[in-house]
């Protein structure tokens, strides 16, 4: 229970101290006009309140992630809170931040135009294809899991339900994907946003009301999976969302082309990554509370079966509703915007004005067809879905790292501190590498080889990036993308 609550309290902190770090790094200018006021198309740049910016970024990047990845990490024990919390902190806020303003100083530049600028074209070519790949696998999972879970809850031995949600949701995407912003994102994604921070904080609360926050078990680093699964690199993947995602660098842009003024970005940015971390931390919490032991966990069943049983045992009628609110409309609200950036993506690399709707609707509809023939796929067999799952994990955090890796290099170039990207972005390149070389979806091979392999290549990649850029103070480039 103590280790759970001095990590909330750290997060917050970690907004407060650290946050006001970063920003500094960055070099705020409040005198600078931003996209949204320079271009201001009434599609995708238009100015919206801070509150409610904050709100839609956080519902953005969250969706059922912060939740259903923390409730697999918590398989291996409150190891998983460290990693949330430092992961949060020192990584995932920090990663946001910086895709976010450095999109806002680039005209709303999607994440491949920017590791471009700061990579180089090849890196650019590869992230353009790399980040489409991923947002459509995105899609795919956040269309499946939704309509899986409402064809189980309204009638799981009627498989046409299945087929009649996913006809909605597609739907509903489409019309998310196409209007302007403000028309359906801005209006009901504050709504949802503020509907799951009540939920964790009611769940919060219960969880001392009824006990299960003492058994919560304190901070240690023995691996308590059930089944021995290796904590490194399986618990860093496992955890994405609520500590870092490559997800968030394809959805900042979209918030990036709504802001006001500079000094809004932290908030955010980084406060929303702050907040997803505390919602992780929550059902963290819950997870290892709730069922006694990583073992009664297990034996749960899928998360959304332990978010339902969480809501309902703790918070009644009123928790089952928001459970069906966390695994239904949730993964939707995230779903749709990674539709949103795909269409922007394309049309930012192919340079196709989105002001006219039928420009909108030849990139996007391409984008549904191949998700719906992923999305059948996937229902065909749990290990169908499986295998998107995992390569959606996988390619989540390793965009995340190359990600980080352009944001080292704009701060080297420009002079400034490119330690605070650096750093994190080693240790992910670690884990992501590890992963691949030992994982069932991956290589295959001996663990010890994934380990000496993610070492090997990061400690390469770091020589070679020191040789390149430190040392080397230049005045600060023009940051306009026609530049």
């Amino acid at each position: 229970m103590i280790s759970f609550l001095v990590g909330v309290l750290a997060l917050i902190l970690g907004y407060v101290i650290y946050g006001a770090v970063v920003e500094r790094v960055f070099t705020i200018d409040p005198k600078r006009k931003t996209p949204a006021v320079r271009i201001n198309d009434g599609v995708d740049f238009m100015v919206i309140p801070t509150w409610r910016a904050t709100l839609i970024q956080f519902l953005n990047i969250a969706g059922t992630g912060p939740i259903f990845g923390a409730i697999a990490g918590a398989l291996w024990g409150p190891a998983a809170f460290a990693w949330i919390v430092f992961g949060c902190i020192f990584a995932g806020a920090v990663h946001d931040f910086f895709c976010g303003m450095l999109s806002l100083r680039n005209d709303g530049a999607t994440i491949a135009e920017l590791v471009g600028m700061y990579l180089g074209r090849i890196p650019k070519y590869i992230m353009r294809v790399f980040s489409v790949v991923l947002l459509i696998f995105v899609g795919v999972v956040f269309v499946y899991t939704p309509a899986q879970v409402l064809n189980i809850i309204i009638n799981p031995d009627n498989p046409q339900i299945f087929s009649i949600a996913l006809v909605l949701i597609v739907a509903y995407y489409i019309l998310a994907t196409i209007l302007p912003i403000d028309k359906l994102i801005g209006r009901i994604y504050p709504i949802f946003g503020a509907a799951l921070l009540i939920m964790g904080l009611g769940i919060s609360i219960m969880l001392f009301i009824s006990g299960d926050a003492r058994v919560i078990p304190e901070f240690t680093f023995k691996n308590l999976h059930p089944k021995g699964s290796a904590l490194f690199p399986f618990l860093f993947i496992s955890i994405a969302c609520g500590a870092i995602s490559g997800f968030h660098a394809t959805q900042s842009p979209l918030m990036a082309r709504c802001l006001r003024n500079e000094t809004d970005g932290r908030k955010v940015f980084y406060g929303a990554m702050i907040l997803e971390g505390i919602v992780a931390m929550i059902w963290a919490a819950a997870a290892m509370g709730h069922f006694g032991s990583q073992e009664g966990l297990a034996a749960a069943g899928t998360a959304a079966s332990v978010v339902t049983t969480v809501s309902v045992d703790l918070m009644g009628v009123v928790g089952g509703a928001l459970a069906v609110l966390g695994v239904v409309a949730c993964p939707i609200t995230s779903g749709d915007t990674a539709f949103r950036s795909a269409r922007l993506a394309i049309a930012d690399a192919l340079k196709v004005d989105q002001r006219p709707i039928k420009n909108r609707f030849i990139i996007a509809l391409p984008l549904f067809a191949i998700g719906i023939v992923l999305v059948l796929w996937s229902q065909r067999s749990a290990e169908n879905f499986s295998k998107v799952w995992r390569y959606f994990a996988w390619s989540n955090q390793t965009l995340g790292t190359i990600a980080l890796w352009a944001m080292s290099a704009y701060l080297a170039k420009t002079g400034k501190f490119y330690w605070i990207t650096l750093i994190p972005g080693l240790f992910m390149t670690v884990v992501v590498t590890s992963y691949i070389i030992v994982a069932p979806e991956g290589f295959k091979l001996p663990y010890t080889a994934g380990i000496a392999g993610g070492l090997i290549l990061t400690a390469v990649l770091c020589i070679l990036f020191i040789r390149a850029y430190h040392g080397r103070i230049r005045a600060e480039p023009s940051e306009v993308l026609r530049t």
